[in-house]
């Protein structure tokens, strides 16, 4: 949505349009308070309201969250992707190396773009810079935690990454003019060291029979099963496992996360939204793949199709290299133990690290060897070089489809959401039901 285009914006807001639920962003210029599109209270009058593309450019512009439609419920979180691989990639990286200035740095670097490149594509797609998009993530997430969990504000705050519980308040009287335990309500889901549940709101509409059914059991590692997919993952040095169901009447997913450090949880939730892709603006998407005649049936006859992401970049690549019965043989060899503490059924160990594979003995393997050489090879790669995936799409799909020259051609105007339209494609190819 063009937010110069005033009349557009507050067409939305005026019907509660929820396409535009974690898209557009108004500020109350009366009030100084912003809101979601769909929040219910009464519509301001237009001279009063500013349209912003993201949560994070209303709080730099002095507007407070409002606190009945919540923006940190958005789909996104309150900080739309953009078309920007770029801003996508930053955003999940931002969760492993913090939310200062210094961070800033080190993620353009491992980017390789520069740090004013990579203030200006926040400011182009997110209408703020990278610092002020962090800090309302963070604090957004916070709020997240004490509306739906019974976590100790101590654990609130170090889960939400706030460096001390005194800057925890500090800021939260700044926001919301209270104080953060004024702002909890009901009793809330888990208290410290049980399983937290959160939602991830998602646009509509989502085929999560299709996402389920993309998800790759592991022995010990993930299982599907009653509607729902259950993981180990490492998070750092910090294991822990999750569980993901679908939500369809809240438009959401429900994640279930069991973690050995509260502060790892960023980046958990970072990883279900990027793996399950609920910050996907899914109508723009449809949109723009529905003008090719080719396409056109395939979004109309399955909508919410996106493509599923990966955990990690070595594990993805692990996948894509070894035959089923070899990734099981992988894990029995030099796979991690999961802590008993956190071990659900069917769940008790973390898939290797690509330092542990690169020091296995990994000739007893039932693979070819060329696929032994080249697993060999991999991880060696991926041990001397942490960021080696850093620059990995979100996204993986099989490129051959693209193969036949007039395909080719025509894709080209499909970017820069091939990866959906791969999966278009795929569900014709694999006669997928309907969900």
């Amino acid at each position: 949505m063009d937010l110069n285009d005033r009349i557009s914006c507050y067409r939305a807001l005026q019907t509660r349009d929820t396409r535009f639920d974690g898209r557009l962003f108004v500020g109350v210029t009366s009030t100084g308070i912003y809101c979601r599109p769909i929040c219910p209270a009464r519509t301001a009058r237009i001279e009063n309201c500013r349209f912003f593309a993201s949560a994070a450019a209303a709080q730099q512009e002095g507007f407070r969250p409002c606190l009945r439609c919540r923006p940190e419920s958005a789909p996104g979180g309150g900080a739309w992707r953009g078309s920007s691989d770029t801003v996508a990639r930053a955003l999940a990286l931002f969760a492993e190396t913090g939310h200062d200035e210094r961070a800033v740095e080190a993620v353009a670097a491992r980017l390789q773009v520069s740090a004013r490149q990579l203030r200006r594509l926040f400011q182009q797609h997110l209408g703020a810079a990278p610092v002020t998009v962090l800090q309302t993530r963070r604090i957004l997430l916070a709020k997240q935690l004490i509306h739906e969990t019974r976590l100790p504000m101590t654990d609130v705050a170090m889960a939400a990454g706030f460096g001390s519980v005194r800057r925890f308040n500090e800021t939260f009287k700044a926001m919301y003019r209270r104080a953060p335990s004024a702002l909890r309500h009901g009793a809330g889901n888990a208290a410290s060291g049980e399983e937290l549940v959160l939602r991830l709101r998602y646009q509509p509409p989502y085929d999560w029979s299709a996402m389920l059914s993309a998800c790759v059991p592991l022995p010990g590692v993930a299982v599907t099963g009653q509607g729902q997919y259950a993981r180990t993952l490492r998070i750092g040095a910090v294991p822990g496992t999750l569980r993901v169901a679908h939500d369809p009447h809240r438009h959401g997913l429900t994640v279930g996360l069991r973690l050995a450090d509260v502060r790892a949880m960023p980046e958990a939730l970072e990883r279900v939204t990027r793996v399950f892709d609920t910050a996907a603006d899914i109508a723009t998407i449809n949109a723009h793949l529905s003008t090719d005649p080719l396409l056109a049936p395939l979004v109309a006859r399955r909508p919410g199709l996106r493509p599923l992401g990966s955990w990690d970049g070595f594990e993805a690549a692990v996948l894509a290299l070894l035959p089923a019965a070899g990734v099981a043989a992988l894990l029995d060899l030099c796979a991690d133990p999961l802590p008993a503490t956190l071990c659900l059924p069917g769940l008790e160990r973390l898939f290797p690290t690509a330092a542990a594979v690169a020091a296995a003995h990994l000739a007893t393997l039932p693979v070819t060897a060329a696929q032994h050489g080249a697993l060999r090879t991999l991880a060696e790669a991926a041990a001397a070089d942490p960021t080696l995936f850093d620059a990995v799409a979100d996204v993986t799909f099989d490129h051959s489809a693209f193969n036949h020259p007039a395909l080719a051609e025509r894709s080209a105007g499909w970017q820069p959401w091939l990866a959906y339209a791969a999966r278009h494609l795929d569900s014709l190819n694999h006669n997928e039901e309907t969900s």
